[in-house]
């Protein structure tokens, strides 16, 4: 009759062991293997970080800067935006300058929200002028012209002229 290598050391045979603490069998694993869990966490981190970047703003435009800081983030505000060549944005949607007012006034509902102003930098300054005296005399109160922060300091030393 012939032993398997099991039967063999089961029934004493081959080199003798003591058993210690009764810990001769090995139990079952009971550890959560956490390693797929943390590899998709980091992808979805990683998708999440480059995704959010590009749903902050609807019509690119270079915003001029300053050193005024960022503002605490408001409830929905409604945005004007004005390109480099005068074109006026609601939100993400183009409008004529004439229509600008009655457009805002709808959206707002009555209520007193923001307007935030983003003009391109390379904006002709009389649109952004015209923009905002309309949107004074339509009765917005909370109108905010957007930047870029790092720009130069009003108070700082002046740039050195050239020869």
């Amino acid at each position: 009759m012939a032993l398997s290598a099991n039967d063999a050391f089961a029934a004493g045979g081959g080199s003798r062991r003591r058993r210690r603490y009764g810990r001769g069998r090995r139990g079952a694993l009971s550890e959560i293997n956490v390693t797929p869990l943390v590899d998709v966490m980091l992808v979805l981190l990683i998708v999440f970080m480059i995704s959010a970047p590009l749903l902050t703003a609807g019509v690119p435009v270079e915003l001029p800067k300053t050193e005024a800081g960022a503002m605490q983030d408001q409830p929905e505000p409604l945005t004007v935006s004005i390109r480099a060549d005068g074109s006026i944005y609601v939100q993400e949607d183009p409008i004529a300058f004439s229509s600008l007012a009655p457009r805002l006034q709808a959206m707002a509902d009555g209520e007193p929200k923001p307007i935030y102003v983003r003009a391109d930098g390379r904006a002709s300054y009389e649109v952004v002028a015209r923009v905002m005296a309309s949107l004074s005399t339509s009765g917005f109160t909370a109108i905010n012209l957007i930047t870029d922060t790092g720009g130069p300091s009003s108070g700082g030393k002046p740039e050195a002229a050239g020869p």
